[in-house]
């Protein structure tokens, strides 16, 4: 049996963690086997990596980035994700490789073959089934960071503009994989286009299971 592998992506500030909590909350009010997790971190392993990554304090190269995130990622796959989707759960999970080429490639510049490849053997190939990104302009997500900001979020407006777009081109790379939903709606109403999104998704899941299939 084969689970549905949902990401959430976008900029800081555009409320991934919000719709990626309410959207497992709603799959398992509906009865669906859910999991949430999120990058970088999601076991031991990576929640040590994520403070590296996030502190302030730390001056870490772009290639140190791309390689840190990698691993981080490929410890959440092989520990979290693969197990759940052989158990035929739906993972939920914020961020996922579509970040690393948003940030570090658009971002940062690092060639985005470099990070592809780097990522294929993390993920071991894995892709996710449907991609949610909440899109949101730099300026508005600013308003939205009232805490102190960690070392990626503290960089100038310029980068977390070449992310956004990065995210943008991926959508535009993808779109049968990448939904482009209005991060500046009330979370309420994002939430719906997120349900929306995901409904059909499960339906043909549950279709190719009575078909004796196991993948969306």
């Amino acid at each position: 049996m084969r689970g549905v592998f949902i990401t959430l992506e976008g900029i800081d500030g555009a409320g991934k963690s919000t719709q990626a909590q309410l959207l497992r909350e709603k799959l398992v009010a509906r009865g669906w086997p859910a999991l949430l997790t999120r990058e970088p971190g999601g076991t031991p392993a990576g929640e040590a990596i994520r403070r590296v990554l996030l502190d302030p304090g730390q001056a870490l190269c772009a290639a140190a980035e791309v390689l840190l995130l990698a691993a981080s990622r490929a410890q959440l796959v092989q520990e979290v994700i693969r197990p759940a989707l052989r158990q035929g759960q739906v993972v939920v999970c914020e961020r996922f490789v579509d970040s690393s080429l948003a940030y570090q490639g658009f971002g940062l510049g690092v060639p985005l073959q470099q990070v592809e490849a780097v990522n294929q053997v993390a993920t071991g190939g894995l892709e996710p089934d449907l991609t949610l990104y909440l899109d949101l302009p730099v300026e508005q997500a600013r308003r939205r960071q009232a805490r102190s900001l960690d070392r990626i979020e503290g960089r100038q407006n310029g980068y977390h503009q070449r992310v956004r777009q990065g995210f943008l081109r991926l959508a535009e790379q993808y779109p049968q994989r990448i939904r482009v939903l209005d991060g500046a709606a009330p979370a309420a109403d994002v939430a719906q286009s997120v349900w929306a999104a995901v409904e059909p998704l499960l339906q043909r899941w549950r279709e190719n299971l009575a078909q004796g299939g196991g993948q969306a």
